[in-house]
This record gives C-alpha cells, sequence and structure tokens, in this order.
C-alpha cells in the first residue's frame, strides 16, 4: 500500500460527515489560531491558564468554580459580569446595585479612616454557590492601572493561600471591560497587552484560569498560547534570533 493511502487511513478526523470540510477556518468569523505548547517537565512554579473560546458566565454558574476575580467601582457596576453574575446566582442575595452600594460604603469610609492608605482593597460577595473576589477601584481615579492590578492581585494572592475551599479560581482578563476599564498608566487611555496583564497576574502569584475578553477572539491571524509563562522561542524571535 502507498504512503498516500497510509496517510487516508490515518488521518485524524474531527468531525463527522463533511464536517471538517464546513468548518474549515478560511471561511469561519471569529476565531482563534490555538498553538500548541513545547513539550517539557512539569513546571513546579504553576501556570496561568488561558480559556480561549470558552463562555466565563456559563461556566461560573454551572459551578466549575469555587471563587472568580473581577473589578468594581463604587459608581455604577451594571455593565460589568458581577452585575450579571449577583442576578443569575439562584442562592445569591446580592443585586447589582447592591454591589455597588456596598462599594461605595467601603470607599468612602476608607477615606475617613484610611485616607493614606494606597493599597487596592478587595471586597468579597458571597453568593453562596460562588465567592466573587472583587479589586476596588481606586476613589478618584477613572480607570484600573496594572500598578493597580498587581497589587490587587498580590492581596487576592494572600487570601487563596491555603484555602483550598477558594479553588479553584478565575478570573476575568480586564481588557474590553466597559464598567471597570483598565489602562496603561501613561494616561493615554490605551489598554495593555494581554500578554502584560497575564504577566501582572503570574508576577503577583495568581496561578488560576483567566477568560480572554470575547472581543480577544477575532485575532485568529495571531497565534495565541493556552497558558502563561509563553514559550521561551517568542522572546527569542522577538530579539531577532532564529
Amino acid at each position: 500500500m502507498s504512503s498516500t493511502a497510509d496517510s487516508e487511513q490515518t488521518a485524524i478526523r474531527l468531525y463527522d460527515d463533511e464536517g471538517d470540510e464546513l468548518m474549515s477556518s478560511a471561511v469561519l468569523g471569529d476565531h482563534v489560531t490555538l498553538l500548541p505548547e513545547a513539550p517539557t517537565t512539569v513546571d513546579k512554579a504553576g501556570r496561568v491558564r488561558v480559556l480561549w473560546g470558552q463562555q466565563m458566565l456559563p461556566d461560573l454558574l454551572s459551578n466549575r468554580y469555587r471563587a472568580v476575580i473581577c473589578g468594581v467601582n463604587d459608581e455604577d457596576n451594571s455593565h460589568g459580569i458581577i452585575a450579571q453574575l449577583v442576578d443569575l446566582t439562584p442562592s445569591s442575595q446580592w443585586t447589582a446595585k447592591g454591589v455597588t452600594s456596598f462599594a461605595k460604603m467601603f470607599s468612602e469610609s476608607v477615606t475617613v479612616h484610611a485616607a493614606n492608605d494606597k493599597e487596592p482593597y478587595i471586597l468579597k460577595y458571597d453568593l453562596d454557590s460562588l465567592l466573587i473576589l472583587a479589586i476596588l477601584k481606586p476613589k478618584g481615579q477613572e480607570h484600573f492601572t496594572l500598578n493597580d492590578l498587581s497589587r490587587g492581585f498580590t492581596t487576592i494572592n494572600k487570601m487563596l493561600a491555603g484555602r483550598r475551599e477558594r479553588q479553584p479560581v478565575a478570573s476575568v482578563s480586564f481588557l474590553g471591560a466597559r464598567s471597570n476599564r483598565l489602562v496603561i498608566s501613561d494616561g493615554d487611555g490605551r489598554e495593555p497587552s494581554f500578554e502584560a496583564v497575564l504577566r501582572t497576574m503570574y508576577e503577583a502569584g495568581f496561578r488560576g484560569d483567566v477568560y480572554p475578553a470575547p472581543q480577544m477572539w477575532g485575532v485568529g491571524h495571531v497565534g495565541v498560547f493556552p497558558s502563561y509563562p509563553f514559550p521561551e522561542g517568542l522572546d527569542r524571535m522577538r530579539a531577532g534570533s532564529s
């Protein structure tokens, strides 16, 4: 039997019938190009998993996670995922307005009693089936910065350490947000790269899952990796090495 016939017999098909042809990436809309990670030994330092193509809200509501990390502000959170979670979780005693009211009360209290405290505060919203760890946007700021994210995740890492009942944990990417937007700290209003966000989370000690923003599913022309840190080969290519 020829090698061509062998390859035809051993070729892996993803779908039944003509599904492979119908689902060709050339004719699809939004999609990602997922790159395999190089085979390696177990990473003892741990990794941040990136859940490309997965819907965060259904995963949270189906109890895949015990805790979730997101942002919260003291003005309006009606367009954030935190509002959807408290409204859609059957066991929740919170409402979207209650979430913002609690954040405002806490923020005003901090202004009075800890005006010089520059650490970001983490507000806990217990929905019984899910614990929301929300990074409170510093008072007087229009947006979150990477510095806020770094300090917030450092605190959250301490809150998660040794607490098995709070694992597994997932986080929003903080990109593409409407209620709690993340920008580069230089004040020009630009969002940081997804790599910069992942690096900030990782260096702060986070080792959970991150859900990319739906807007990021439309970058099929750029290869993406399923976890962070990214392969060393990426840095070598950026440095001009082969």
